[in-house]
């Protein structure tokens, strides 16, 4: 009768409403170019690095390590630069091993173990991110993060193969990679970020300001299409030239620290220009971010929201005239 009740209770429980619910996770599409496995078939390390053209390597063989390199060159479809690694001891699990494999209870690859440092198309860093996986092979855990992605968790997948991947000897110089050539394929990343960059919203409503003065956009001061305005943002990361992880020190005043992640604003859908980001002098986790109202706008509330190395966060609303 007891488990009856409780049966009951925690049902009603949920269907007022109050269990908890999955939070939507921020999706990253990685996309690497001049992809190579080198396989570590050599034991005499005199050879290793040495072939300057493209290698044929010996077959793999169970406990044989291999390190795989890429370049990062897309996020979502934009532009960035980057280096992926990939590294692993080969196992073979199989259910029915051939000699040189691992005997298992299922047939993969063995265990994973992969690096994504993700800069900007002017090479400046934006953030790592640290996964390992097993079987199924393209199901990775993600392990770690820094910079824009400090305290991420989440998993990521392959997505798809646009050009295989190229497997050499580690014989093979890594120094022409590119040159010789390799594979270029998609990745797919569901994370949960620690932080959301956020407008920040006082009792007057979100913290918007008319550059002109300071002065908060309100109702009796609507904005202007092609206004400059300021927001108080929180959640946007580390600041050039130290990369703290943000509440590490209060910002300076001289000179301002610029905000190290990509930032986009967007006011009803469409890009606005980003003047500047930097964070606020003296405070641990607030920002400064400065953009110009886009055109086009009709008289009423616009909706205007951030986002931060391609993590969005929620919309708040401004009236314009």
């Amino acid at each position: 009768m007891d488990r009856l009740c409780k049966s009951i209770a925690v049902s009603a429980f949920c269907a007022f409403g109050f269990a908890q619910s999955a939070e939507q996770p921020l999706t990253l599409i990685i996309e690497v170019d001049n992809s190579v496995l080198y396989r570590g078939d050599v034991t005499d390390s005199t050879k290793l690095a040495r072939d300057p053209g493209v290698t044929t390597p010996l077959p793999a063989r169970a406990f044989q390590y291999t390190q795989a390199v890429g370049d990062i060159v897309a996020v979502n479809d934009k532009p960035v630069k980057g280096l992926w690694v990939y590294r692993t001891a080969a196992l073979s699990p199989r259910v029915n091993p051939q000699p040189g494999q691992s005997i298992a209870d299922y047939d993969g690859d063995g265990g994973v173990f992969c690096f994504y440092q993700i800069l900007g198309p002017d090479g400046g860093w934006i953030g790592n991110l640290l996964d390992g996986g097993g079987y199924p092979a393209s199901y990775h855990t993600i392990t770690g993060g820094a910079g824009a992605f400090l305290g991420v968790t989440g998993e990521h997948r392959y997505l798809e193969t646009i050009r295989p991947q190229r497997t050499a000897s580690v014989t093979e110089d890594p120094a022409n990679r590119r040159t010789n050539g390799g594979g270029r394929w998609r990745t797919i990343f569901y994370l949960w970020p620690k932080y959301r960059p956020s407008v920040d919203v006082t009792s007057g409503g979100p913290a918007v300001y008319h550059a002109a003065d300071f002065s908060p956009v309100t109702t009796s001061r609507p904005a202007r299409a092609g206004e400059v305005l300021i927001v108080a943002a929180r959640n946007l990361g580390p600041t050039r030239p130290d990369l703290l992880p943000p509440g590490t020190r209060p910002f300076k005043a001289d000179p301002l620290e610029a905000v190290n992640s990509p930032i986009d604003v967007t006011v009803n859908g469409k890009d606005a220009e980003v003047i500047n980001k930097v964070g606020w002098p003296g405070t641990y986790d607030l920002y400064r971010v400065a953009f110009r109202v886009t055109a086009g706008l009709a008289p009423g509330m616009a909706t205007i929201q951030l986002t931060a190395a391609w993590i969005p966060g929620p919309e708040v609303k401004i009236p314009v005239q």
